[in-house]
């Protein structure tokens, strides 16, 4: 029986939903092979949470925990950290150097996915088209009339490293700019503000199974709200139709372009892909290396139209990171 290490909250505004996914990946934990253990890791504190909600300080010197005076290592982590430091790469980075397998993409590969601004960079030469862009860092100079210009209006002012959509804004007028920037600021001290993209929004999973890397049925997104924010993600206010009502060509030609952009970047685990389907052309907008993985979220709604099982997803997971 190999020890799993389940670590989820973090230090973002989205610590409630990692704890959620967190949760349900113990929940179906295939119990014939693993102990779980589920790690709630905050700023103040880093502790194991026992059946009885109990909790031991982690150890993290070796990520170890002493229960009853019998000291449990972990021979590998499910990390279900939305945000940071389980999504850019700080807990990856970590684990590396105490030699512990886990089950997200490499720290390089998580730092530059969380970067927006840097993963489009990187994948523009491939042929991954995206919105037009303009950038911030906080404390520089807002130019209304330079980026209205650049990016037109409407436009989508968002915090470039955050997820969940906290901080995002849809801005129809220069006047409403600077309230939706400061917004953003709130959740990141850089953003990136994109031009309006009007098509089909779709999100699609990318993952290694059985050392072989797919994609899962593709979700098309048809939010309630003006835009795919945290309400229409998490509180039901959208419509998520798995699979997709695109035709085959174009579900070639996403599925094409999001295992382009997982083989590119030399991803392990778990990819989640959001695009707007503009005139027959995918643009993408973002890469989430750690989906939500709560019952009702897009990846497992994605495995399971792939006859993937929540248990089955779990374990291939920990296999092939022990790999």
């Amino acid at each position: 029986m190999k020890n799993i290490a389940i670590i989820m909250g973090g230090y973002s505004s989205e610590y409630k939903i990692s704890l959620i996914s967190g949760n349900v990946v113990y929940q179906f934990l295939d119990k014939t092979k693993y102990n779980g253990f589920r790690i709630h890791i905050f700023k103040e504190k880093w502790v194991y949470v026992d059946a009885n909600d109990a909790e031991f300080p982690i150890d993290k010197n070796d990520f170890s925990v002493t229960v009853n005076g019998t000291k449990i290592t972990f021979d590998c982590v499910f990390n279900a950290i939305h945000g940071t430091p389980g999504e850019d790469g700080l807990m990856q980075a970590y684990f590396e150097l105490l030699q512990i397998p886990q089950t997200s993409c490499d720290y390089y590969q998580a730092a530059l996915t969380f970067n927006k601004r840097d993963l489009l960079s990187v994948l523009k030469p491939y042929g991954i088209k995206t919105a037009i862009s303009y950038y911030l860092n906080k404390g520089d100079i807002i130019n209304t009339e330079e980026i209205v210009t650049k990016v037109g209006l409407p436009c989508f002012v968002k915090p470039n490293k955050a997820g969940s959509s906290f901080g995002i804004s849809k801005v129809k007028t220069t006047a409403e700019l600077p309230i939706a920037i400061e917004m953003a600021y709130k959740e990141d001290n850089e953003i990136i503000i994109e031009s309006f993209l009007d098509g089909t929004e779709v999100s699609v999973g990318v993952i290694n199974y059985k050392g072989k890397v797919i994609v899962l049925p593709i979700t098309e997104i048809v939010s309630d709200n003006d835009f795919f924010d945290y309400e229409a993600k998490y509180l039901g206010k959208s419509q998520e139709i798995t699979p997709a009502r695109i035709s085959d060509e174009m579900t070639q030609k996403v599925n094409e372009i999001a295992k382009r952009a997982y083989e590119v970047l030399k991803m392990k685990g778990f990819s989640r892909s959001e695009f707007i389907i503009v005139n027959g052309e995918p643009h993408m907008l973002e890469m989430n290396t750690i989906p939500g993985l709560t019952t009702e979220s897009l990846i497992p709604q994605q495995a399971k139209a792939a006859g993937i099982s929540l248990e089955d997803l779990f374990t291939n997971a920990i296999e092939l990171a022990l790999v």
